[in-house]
C-alpha cells in the first residue's frame, strides 16, 4: 500500500514537466499532475509550478471551470519523503514550501472559479489536501483515499488537518488522521469526502456529463453558489443567514444572468447566460 510517495528525490528531470495544463482561453481548463512513475508526488518544485499555473488560470477571464487530475491512474500519493529529508534541514526553504502549498489551496478555495478533482487510484496525504480544497470531487470506484501522514511520522502541513475536520467532522477526521487509514471511494463518499463515485470505466463519461452541465450554467451564478457555500462553512448560522440575504439581494437585483434565467423560464427557452 502506498501512503506517501517515498521513491523520488529532490532532483527532477527538467524534460519532464510535473504539471500539464490544457484549455487556456477556454471555458474549461484541465490540470494534470504529470509524474505518473512516482504516483504524482507533490514536492517543492511541483507545488511551485502548480501554484504558478493556477495563478495564470485565475487571471484568465475565459476560464470558469478547472479540473485537477493525476496521470497514470493515480491522483497523488502525497509528498516526496526523500526530498523532505533535505528540506527539513533547511527551515527557510521548508517554510517557503508550506507557504506555497497553503497559498495555492487558499486560492483554489476562495476562487470564483469552480475546481473539480477527478480521483482515481491513490489520493493520499498531500493529494487529500488538494482534494479538500476543491469544490466537487468525482472518484472512480477503486480509488483509495486517506490522510496517511502518521504512517511515516509526518503531519499535514497544507491545511489538511483543518479542512478535514470541517469536511467530515471531528470524530471521523481524528480517526483518519490518527490511524492513517486509507479508505475506499465508497466510504469516502459516505462520510462526505467525495461528491460522487462511479465505476472506473465510467469516470471519463461521468466527468464529461458533469462538465457539460457546469459549462451550461451561469458562471456568475456558480461563483455565487460557491461564495454562499464558503460563507456557510466559515460563519455561525446567524452571520451566515445575514450574509446570504445581502448577497442574494444584490445578485438578484443587479445581475443580468438572474433576470435572464427568469425570462428563459417564462418564455420556455434555454437561457443565454453572459456571466454578468
Amino acid at each position: 500500500m502506498v501512503e506517501l510517495s517515498d521513491n523520488v528525490g529532490t532532483q527532477l528531470d527538467e524534460a519532464q514537466e510535473p504539471i500539464q495544463v490544457v484549455g487556456r482561453g477556454e471555458k474549461v481548463a484541465r490540470i494534470t499532475l504529470n509524474r505518473p512513475d512516482q504516483r504524482n508526488p507533490l514536492d517543492k518544485h511541483t507545488i511551485k509550478k502548480l501554484r504558478h499555473v493556477i495563478a495564470e488560470l485565475e487571471a484568465d477571464c475565459a476560464v470558469h471551470i478547472i479540473t485537477v487530475r493525476g496521470a497514470g491512474g493515480h491522483f497523488s500519493a502525497g509528498g516526496d519523503l526523500k526530498g523532505y529529508v533535505d528540506l527539513y534541514r533547511h527551515p527557510d526553504e521548508f517554510r517557503e514550501f508550506l507557504v506555497d502549498f497553503h497559498g495555492m489551496l487558499d486560492e483554489i478555495e476562495s476562487s470564483r472559479k469552480i475546481y473539480v478533482a477527478v480521483v482515481d487510484g491513490y489520493c493520499v496525504a498531500g493529494g487529500l489536501e488538494v482534494l479538500l480544497a476543491c469544490d466537487i470531487v468525482m472518484a472512480g470506484s477503486s480509488a483509495k483515499i486517506g490522510d496517511g501522514h502518521i504512517r511515516f511520522g509526518q503531519l499535514p502541513g497544507a491545511g489538511g488537518s483543518q479542512r478535514l475536520m470541517r469536511k467530515v467532522g471531528p470524530t471521523r477526521a481524528r480517526y483518519l488522521m490518527l490511524t492513517g487509514d486509507i479508505i475506499t471511494a465508497t466510504e469516502a463518499e459516505r462520510i462526505g469526502l467525495v461528491s460522487r463515485v462511479v465505476a472506473d470505466e465510467a469516470l471519463d463519461h461521468a466527468m464529461a456529463g458533469l462538465i457539460k452541465g457546469l459549462s451550461g450554467a451561469s458562471s456568475l451564478g456558480l461563483a455565487g453558489m460557491k461564495r454562499l457555500a464558503n460563507i456557510a462553512e466559515r460563519n455561525d448560522l446567524t452571520s451566515g443567514l445575514r450574509a446570504e440575504l445581502e448577497y442574494v439581494h444584490d445578485y438578484a437585483t443587479n445581475s443580468v444572468d438572474a433576470s435572464e434565467g427568469l425570462m428563459a423560464f417564462q418564455e420556455k427557452r434555454a437561457p443565454q447566460f453572459t456571466g454578468r
